[in-house]
């Protein structure tokens, strides 16, 4: 068994982060000893020896995780893909590193949660992508978009780029969903992609009240992750564990 997930976006903004500290806050209530991981941030803030990754924090808050060294090890300051910020403040990613921190985190933790950066075609270094990185982890993946215009087609190039690569898909959820005045896209998208990819769909989120990154704010995501995602489907097999001391 698997004891993980990668959480992957059809692009940047789709809310990843938000599924990924949502998942965490529900495996954690369950009794679940979960970890999270952001293996590689871009767009960081503070002291260049200090960097620290807003969506890293917040997972580590939402999971109450206490090793950023192995949950964050890459972490660059410009807003870009990672090959290009890495050239720019001339680093590299050291995906042998990220592998490390991740055997260290699963010697810890009962179930990590890995959020991606962007997409899956996303390069971390030249000629390595995120969805290598997804593969050199053996992880299944669950997809996070948006349920407006476009999704389709952006949703199926994301589960094609996994199926082509042999990933191992979960499902897809949906993300800043309407819950009034919907559009017809956000309406009938969701079934159409289901219907085109065969890729179970997991359920949506709407905007959440209260809930602020910035301030490390949650509002009602574990409540509304419980009523609205299908955690099981997520978690596969994973039922019977030893939960570790």
């Amino acid at each position: 068994m698997k004891a993980g997930i990668f959480i992957t976006g059809t692009d940047t903004d789709v809310g990843k982060t938000v599924v990924a500290a949502g998942l965490a806050m529900v495996l954690k209530d369950r009794g679940i000893k979960v970890g999270v991981m952001k293996p590689v941030a871009t767009g960081c803030y503070g002291d260049d020896g200090r960097l620290v990754s807003q969506d890293a924090a917040f997972l580590m808050e939402a999971a109450q995780n206490e090793y950023p060294p192995l949950s964050s090890p890459f972490r660059f300051r410009n807003a870009l893909s990672p090959n290009v910020a890495a050239m720019l403040e001339k680093k590299e990613v050291n995906v042998a590193r990220i592998l490390e921190s991740y055997r260290e985190l699963q010697k810890i933790y009962d179930f990590i949660i890995v959020e991606g950066v962007g997409g899956l075609m996303v390069p971390l270094k030249k000629d390595y992508y995120v969805a290598n990185l997804v593969r050199d982890m053996q992880l299944p993946l669950v997809i996070v978009s948006y349920a407006g215009l476009g999704a389709i087609n952006h949703t199926l190039l994301t589960v094609d780029a996994a199926v082509i690569r042999g990933l191992e898909l979960r499902g897809i959820i949906f993300n800043r969903v309407s819950v009034t005045n919907y559009s017809l896209a956000e309406l009938t998208n969701p079934k159409v992609i289901h219907d085109l990819s065969g890729v179970p769909i997991l359920g949506s989120l709407p905007e959440i009240e209260g809930l602020n990154m910035d301030s490390f704010q949650f509002g009602r995501l574990k409540e509304v992750f419980q009523e609205r995602i299908q955690t099981g489907k997520i978690l596969g097999g994973f039922t019977d564990f030893a939960p570790k001391k």
